[in-house]
């Protein structure tokens, strides 16, 4: 059963249909929209300030999603995808993005909608990430526009994660 506490007299909400993997951590000031998921040992940790998380996202294998301690709380919109391994720290995720694998979002950042963060890349502190962008690279910079097939498939992994969710036990 996936670790759900709650820190200094808050604890997690989650709104209808949420599957939580039997490893996974949620804990404090965090609330999420529906049809989210947060996979094998996922982190939300809202222990030092708020996270929220919007409807149909998901937070795969091993990312944390983390905060900075009265200064940077973590918003992340509807449709977003958290790959594995990812660490999403006091920044904003708007709507329809995709975070790739190993990628880091440092705080003050803010990832405007239609985005992708290529696996590996590290958005530094304080940086904007333009609508409809691919930035890749430690720094990320700008790397092209994306174009229909890449907003496919961000609404096409947002879209599978509730699916796949279905393939294993209810969380209790």
């Amino acid at each position: 059963m996936a670790l759900v506490m709650e820190v200094q007299g808050k604890g997690p909400e989650f709104g209808e249909n949420c599957w939580l993997a039997p490893n996974a951590t949620v804990v404090g000031d965090v609330k999420m929209g529906k049809n989210c998921t947060v996979w094998f040992n996922a982190v939300v940790r809202g222990d030092v300030h708020e996270i929220r998380i919007g409807d149909d996202t998901n937070i795969q294998d091993g990312a944390v999603i983390h905060c900075t301690y009265q200064k940077a709380p973590t918003y992340i919109g509807n449709q977003v995808s958290v790959a594995h391994n990812a660490i999403v720290h006091g920044c904003t995720i708007h709507d329809r993005v995709l975070i790739g694998m190993g990628a880091i979002v440092m705080d003050g950042a803010v990832v405007h909608s239609d985005s992708v963060i290529a696996a590996g890349a590290v958005v530094l502190a304080g940086t904007v990430v333009e609508s409809g962008s691919i930035y890749a690279g430690m720094p990320a910079k700008k790397v092209k526009d994306i174009g229909p097939e890449m907003k496919e498939v961000i609404l096409r992994t947002a879209r599978n994660y509730p699916m796949y969710s279905t393939w294993f036990p209810k969380s209790e």
